[in-house]
């Protein structure tokens, strides 16, 4: 076998070149299944590279399996190499027309998202989470071997406990749960609380996703429209007597997708009603922290007995930052406890301490003041702009990421987010939050990735197109 000499780039580490040099020519068939590579000390002569520099590239190759060793023989080619995946490729997830336009909403790819779910990269605190997850890998106190905590890690309970205390919600730290992530949290709290058949209440609109995992659970959904007033509660009134639904699953503070936050005297009429006809309220405060006077969380108003809260930390510190939380009854909290130690939900105790080190030592405050501030600042601006356009505000922006928009008369908010994707812009119609036909002509906007010059450009262009019509 013949090894040609690399041509060695500066500023990449020689380790991670020779890895990508041998792994091309191995994927390629340059280098036939079984063949054996020369010496060492020949390898070492052609590259020009210490001993050390070509194990590690070697071993790093081994543990790809496109190499193996025999100890006195030297090293082969793996006979069994996975080769590139054909650009053919067979997307296995659903093709119909509203999975197409969530996707991209909760992955990358464009770069133009004014319809994503998630603040800029650019608008978030990276280098405090470096510096954080720096000082947690290097601490003694990150237990490398087993299992996190069941209930979660508890000097990040703790936190969370001080946290919660300054928000009007004072619970002991056993009943403060840690999840790996919302969704998962929602998802146990639903097998939990309820059994298929059961009535469940949503917003109309609401969060794509929340219609997508209570059809796992085989309940039956009643919707309610939100209002800037909150709720027509005579209505309201008549949908918990005729259903009698025995959860109610809604966002207090900044609602998604609208904005909405309910003031306290909707609040206590909401709850009021909920209490008379027995129906639990699990409430998601996954964006009350970008609020900048938040109103009184419905857990604060409450009590455990009748609101379950969930919160976590994705879209103010990174979508990567899984770590979110349940506040609960003590029995439900044990419940929890208990199914994520047998379903295998026990959350990273790796990113568990990120979090910790975040909230102890002012990190994640300073930052959340930050972006409070600046989407306040943007939102002002992508307000005017909306304006501009012909869209109506039917919800007075009062903070956060999400603006809730009317398009201008005529326009489908569906085709035109599917002409959107096509030059790259990720656009969220009011479809995907719901089945009222009345949503057809709605659009939610992401503050952040709306107060663009080249997005708005983009946007005003297929806008003018869709207004005229074919």
């Amino acid at each position: 076998m013949f090894v040609s000499a690399i041509a060695f780039t500066p500023g990449t580490p020689k380790v991670q070149q020779i890895v990508e040099a041998f792994s091309q020519a191995i994927q390629n068939g340059e280098w036939a299944p079984g063949s054996k590579l020369p010496s060492v000390r020949e390898l070492t002569q052609v590259l020009g590279v210490s001993k050390f520099t070509l194990n590690e590239a070697l071993d790093r190759l081994r543990g790809r399996n496109l190499l193996t060793s025999s100890q006195g023989r030297g090293y082969f080619v793996a006979m069994d190499t996975v080769r590139p995946t054909s650009a053919n490729w067979v997307d296995l997830l659903p093709q119909d027309l509203l999975s197409v336009l969530r996707r991209p909403l909760a992955t990358v790819g464009a770069e133009l998202r004014p319809g994503g779910g998630h603040l800029p990269e650019d608008w978030l605190n990276s280098e405090a989470i470096r510096q954080a997850m720096r000082s947690v890998v290097r601490a003694p106190s990150l237990r490398v071997a087993g299992l996190g905590t069941p209930a979660g890690l508890l000097p990040l309970r703790q936190a969370l406990q001080q946290k919660l205390h300054a928000e009007g919600v004072s619970v002991p730290v056993e009943q403060i749960i840690t999840t790996p992530n919302t969704v998962q949290g929602l998802d146990m709290l639903m097998r939990l609380l309820a059994r298929p058949g059961d009535t469940v209440l949503l917003d109309a609109p609401c969060y794509f996703n929340f219609h997508a995992n209570l059809a796992l659970h085989g309940v039956k959904v009643v919707t309610l429209e939100r209002r800037p007033d909150g709720f027509d509660f005579a209505a309201l009134e008549q949908l918990l007597a005729e259903h009698r639904p025995s959860l109610y699953l809604t966002t207090g503070v900044l609602h998604n997708p609208t904005g909405h936050s309910f003031s306290p005297s909707q609040a206590f009429r909401l709850l009021q009603l909920t209490r008379q006809y027995q129906c639990h309220i699990i409430e998601d405060d996954l964006y009350g922290d970008l609020h900048p006077n938040p109103p009184p969380r419905l857990a604060a108003l409450a009590g455990l007995d009748q609101v379950t809260y969930l919160s976590g930390f994705s879209k103010v510190l990174s979508a990567n930052a899984r770590v979110s939380y349940v506040v609960a009854a003590p029995q439900l909290a044990a419940n929890l406890t208990n199914m994520k130690l047998m379903s295998g939900g026990i959350t990273s105790e790796l990113f568990e301490q990120i979090v910790y080190r975040m909230l102890s030592e002012g990190s994640y405050a300073k930052h959340r003041k930050r972006m409070v501030q600046r989407l306040l600042e943007a939102g002002g601006r992508v307000e005017q702009w909306l304006k501009r356009c012909g869209c109506q505000l039917p919800m007075a922006y009062e903070g956060g990421m999400f603006i809730w928009a009317r398009l201008p008369q005529g326009v489908n908010g569906e085709q035109l987010a599917q002409d959107a994707l096509k030059q790259g812009l990720v656009l969220a119609p009011g479809v995907l939050f719901g089945y009222d036909p009345a949503h057809r002509d709605s659009m939610r906007f992401n503050v952040a990735h709306s107060d663009e010059p080249s997005m708005q450009k983009v946007f005003e262009a297929l806008l003018l197109k869709a207004s005229r019509g074919p």
